[in-house]
This record gives structure tokens, C-alpha cells and sequence, in this order.
């Protein structure tokens, strides 16, 4: 993640992805986070959007959902998402690590698909470690990663402790 990918990739896995969602809705997989009304929502690595309007709708008009990728087209897909659906709560943040989001101000971060590959996957960790409540969660998929490898990586700079593994996620807790 710490390069975007070139357009076309981008273009194609937009695409793939689409499709996908429309056979395996993303609202099921966020069921396992349990996003209340008025949440702030952290989706680390946006990409096509999959998870954006699920997540505004389960975070309501009083939540919030900030689309984070380094991809300027996953940047300008998301705006054309919230602005498709009038998502007013839905804010976009280009970077590559920090979110410029205050400490202590997320209730659920989403990191999927992406930790395979992050140079540096500890500062992007102590960064949702930073702006997590200390009840918020991390959720956690990337298919690409065995199960020991997601809870090391997750785990192992003592910032984040398995909470829970669902069917499709695993979510983390601050240590």
C-alpha cells in the first residue's frame, strides 16, 4: 500500500470487486464489528469502496466514516460513492499512513485486505493504536495471510490483543 497501484490494476480490481459485492453483500461482514449509530468508522484502505455505504448506514446521520487509501482513483471512487448515495458522513483521506484523525476518536477501524501489503505495517498499526478509542476495535481480514501470521503481525508489538475471531474477520482490542 505504500505505492498505488497502477491505474489499471486499480481499474480491474474495482471491477472484480464489484462483482463480488453484489453476491457476498458487505454488510454481512461488518455485522461481526457491530457498528452502532454515531460510531466513527476508520476504513483503512478503502480501495473500491465496498465497505463505505454499509458502514455509513450502520454508523446513521449522527456517525461518521472516513475513506483512507493512497490511491487517488479509491479517493475520488469513494466521494462518487458518498455523493451516489448522499452519504453526508462520509469523509475522504488521502495518505499512505496517517489519517490526520485526533487521538482517541475512531470506535472501529477496518484494515482489510491490505496488510500483505504495507512495508511498514507497525507505524500503520501504532497509527489506529493512536486514534482508536480504548474500547474500539480493530477488524482485521486480509485472505492472504494465515491465521498465525494475522494475529503475529496484529499482536505482536503488544499494541493490539485478539478479542474475537469471527466467520469472516478477527477483531482486535487496545492491549
Amino acid at each position: 500500500m505504500d505505492k498505488p497501484e497502477p491505474n489499471l490494476n486499480f481499474r480491474i480490481m474495482s471491477l472484480a470487486f464489484g462483482l463480488r459485492d453484489t453476491f457476498l453483500p458487505r454488510k454481512k461482514i461488518l455485522d461481526e464489528v457491530r457498528i452502532k449509530p454515531g460510531f466513527s468508522v476508520l476504513d483503512y484502505g478503502c480501495g473500491s469502496g465496498s465497505y463505505i455505504t454499509a458502514a455509513a448506514e450502520l454508523a446513521g446521520d449522527s456517525g461518521r466514516v472516513y475513506a483512507l487509501d493512497i490511491h487517488p482513483l479509491a479517493i475520488k471512487r469513494a466521494r462518487r460513492i458518498a455523493s451516489r448515495n448522499q452519504l453526508a458522513n462520509v469523509k475522504t483521506i488521502q495518505s499512505n499512513c496517517a489519517t490526520g484523525l485526533p487521538d482517541n476518536s475512531v470506535d472501529a477501524a477496518l484494515l482489510y485486505d491490505v496488510f500483505h501489503k504495507l512495508s511498514d505495517p507497525d507505524s500503520v498499526l501504532m497509527e489506529l493504536h493512536r486514534v482508536l478509542t480504548p474500547n474500539g476495535i480493530l477488524s482485521f481480514s486480509d485472505h492472504h495471510l494465515t491465521e498465525d501470521a494475522v494475529v503475529s503481525g496484529v499482536t505482536g508489538k503488544g499494541l493490539f490483543k485478539l478479542a474475537e475471531k469471527g466467520t469472516k474477520t478477527y477483531s482486535f482490542s487496545i492491549a
